[in-house]
């Protein structure tokens, strides 16, 4: 491919035979300057640039391009973009040869997955021939990351799609709890008029029925209560908590549970476990669900691993059963409302766990292969470290007027 004269520099060079030194360093000087002044902005600038030349090389990248691209300064000048970036090469329309088979200009969103994946909106726009430069069929490329912006708009519209799923099934709940009050008063009167008949075998038959219906109502009004309260948004009470202080009460209430399933659970416990910020009530609720979908998968037994582990930001507690697993179909469906494979499922303990884990401003993670088992995963934010040590140490914050 022949490539452009360049008339600018040709311009310059001509010049050159009519400096005497002392200009000819003023005029690299200046050069240098302008460079680096150029460079400077570019670098400045958030969104990512880049310059391609007419043989799919990358000829500049400036710092945001570099960060988000993981380009090296070594492979600027010598590294081909369908190589090193292949989802941009293919939407600068470029094939393994670098010829490009579509339109020069383009906009279009593309997802990258090294070093680490991200969402890009990209704007191709070639150099303008008039344009004085040595690239050939050169292309400038602008990219905005629309990563967190896109995280945001999807956890957004998923709130608001499990927050009106909530009130709906609150109110459900709520008018189911009027006709089980009516029932329980009429059941009162029933138990009052049947007293005054006094004690013979008919009444005894009908009272062991009466029985039997009170307890049953009592048995859905508890069902109700405790429906509403695990699906009515309520804003944590975000204490300083050890999360196996309260894993091992409610490992003591599932004891009998355990026993009868023939599981068998254990700690992993190589130090003590950091603290967090949490609610103990609702992370007790987000064990329990946890535990019983483990169980539920290991209906011939089995075992419960659980360990955590800590990086600088997060604590991590794991759950790995040896269930039936997940299959992969069903694996991105677990956290929609009212999805279950189970006959007895409502499907709402893995949606009210979510909800639970971003109040506490944390994540679920699952990950899961049929006949293998699944691994649970929550990851909650670490507690600063300046704060365990002033609080550690019983410091106090004295504040002079």
């Amino acid at each position: 491919m022949r490539k452009r004269e360049n008339k600018g520099l040709e311009r310059i060079l001509g010049r050159l035979e009519d400096l005497d030194e002392k200009n000819l360093t003023i005029l690299v000087n200046r050069l240098i300057r302008d460079r680096h002044l150029l460079e400077s902005v570019f670098d400045i600038i958030r969104d990512g640039i880049l310059v391609v030349d007419g043989e799919s090389v990358i000829q500049y990248s400036n710092a945001a391009a570099t960060a988000l691209l993981g380009i090296r300064t070594r492979e600027i000048g010598s590294s081909n973009i369908w190589r090193r970036i292949p989802e941009l090469s293919r939407a600068l329309h470029i094939d393994p040869e670098g010829n490009r088979q579509g339109p020069r200009s383009a906009s279009c969103e593309i997802q990258i997955n090294y070093p680490e994946t991200r969402v890009l909106q990209v704007y191709v726009v070639p150099m303008d021939e008039a344009t004085e430069h040595d690239l050939g069929d050169g292309t400038v490329v602008v990219f905005s990351d629309l990563t967190e912006i896109k995280h945001t708009t999807e956890e957004l519209i998923e709130n608001e799609r499990i927050a009106s799923i909530m009130m709906l099934a609150a109110g459900v709940a709520h008018e189911l709890g009027n006709p089980l009050n009516s029932l329980t008063i009429h059941l009162q009167l029933i138990r009052r008029q049947l007293e005054k008949l006094g004690e013979d075998e008919k009444t005894a038959r009908t009272a062991k029925s009466l029985d039997i219906c009170t307890n049953e109502v009592e048995r859905l009004d508890g069902i109700i209560t405790h429906f509403l309260a695990a699906v009515r948004p309520q804003a944590p009470d975000l204490r300083r908590i050890d999360p196996i202080d309260v894993l091992n009460e409610v490992l003591e209430v599932e004891e009998n549970l355990f026993s009868d399933r023939n599981v068998e659970v254990t700690i992993d416990l190589d130090s003590i476990a950091p603290p967090i910020l949490a609610d103990p009530d609702q992370l007790k609720q987000v064990y329990f669900n946890i535990l019983k979908n483990a169980v539920e998968a290991m209906p011939g037994g089995g075992s419960i691993r659980i360990r955590w582990r800590k990086d600088p930001q997060h604590v991590n507690l794991m759950f790995a059963d040896t269930g039936e697993g997940i299959a992969p179909e069903d694996l991105p469906k677990v956290f929609q409302p009212y999805f279950t494979t189970k006959a007895s499922g409502n499907g709402l303990g893995m949606m009210v766990v979510q909800r639970i884990m971003r109040d506490h401003h944390g994540s679920m993670a699952i990950d899961s292969r049929p006949e293998q088992g699944t691994v649970v995963t929550l990851q909650f934010p670490a507690i600063d470290p300046e704060r365990l040590r002033l609080e550690e140490g019983g410091v106090e914050d004295v504040s002079s007027d």
